[in-house]
């Protein structure tokens, strides 16, 4: 079986947040979870349903073109936007 090639390269693109399209309310939704706080609690913290929190880190996947929120934190800290 073979492996598609990876470009170890892309994580060196770095873009910033207003390039991509996230908001300073994106940021900080991504800097909670980084934390360790639930998505439950992030809601409370942003006074959003928990539900909301999970399109929003969907969206914001979406947009940066991950598949998972701990990607999406891991690249937002890469780029030492959180």
């Amino acid at each position: 079986m073979a492996y598609p090639e990876v470009d170890s390269r892309r994580d060196d693109r770095l873009l910033g947040a207003g390039e991509i399209g996230l908001s300073d309310e994106d940021l900080v939704l991504l800097a909670e979870l980084a934390k360790g706080v639930t998505v439950d609690r992030v809601g409370r913290r942003l006074d959003i349903s928990g539900r909301t929190v999970r399109r929003r880190l969907r969206g914001i996947c979406d947009r940066i073109g991950v598949a998972t929120a701990i990607e999406a934190v891991a690249w937002a800290a890469r780029r030492r936007l959180i």
